[in-house]
Order: structure tokens, then sequence, then C-alpha cells
């Protein structure tokens, strides 16, 4: 909000803010998707291949790479 991007809570609505952006075209900002049947999990694409998320409640934030994840959906730039 403090930028200007105003965000649905749920990452399956999520996905639909902005502009989609192919795995190929990612730049920093960027948020990426995941789940195998739905989505279910969002991160912040940071650039080199890596994401920051928070994995699951009561985790701590991390950096993965997102080779690291089968479940990739896609991508979009609010």
């Amino acid at each position: 909000a403090q930028v200007g991007v105003s965000l649905p809570h749920s990452s399956r609505a999520q996905i639909n803010v902005g502009e989609r952006v192919s795995k190929a075209n990612l730049q920093p900002g960027d948020l990426v998707f995941f789940g195998k049947t739905r989505i279910h999990h969002v991160g912040m694409y940071i650039g080199g291949g890596n994401f920051v998320h928070a994995p699951r409640t009561g985790d701590v934030v991390k950096i993965s790479s997102l080779a690291s994840r089968s479940d990739y959906v896609g991508a979009c730039r609010p």
C-alpha cells in the first residue's frame, strides 16, 4: 500500500492483479505463484532465479530458488 499497490488477501485472487509475466521475463518485485491443483502459495521474485516467501505459518521468511519448486504456476506484475 505504501508504494501504491493494493492486493487482495488470497493468493488465488492476487494472480489476477496486474500484468501476467512469463517465467523468462521475471523482474524483481514480480509475484510468483505455486500450487498443484490450485494456487495456494505466493512469493516475491528477487532476481537470480530466487524468490522470498514465508513457507508456512510460524516459519521465518526465506529465500528459495524457483528451480526447487515443481509446483510453479505463473507470475504477475502488480
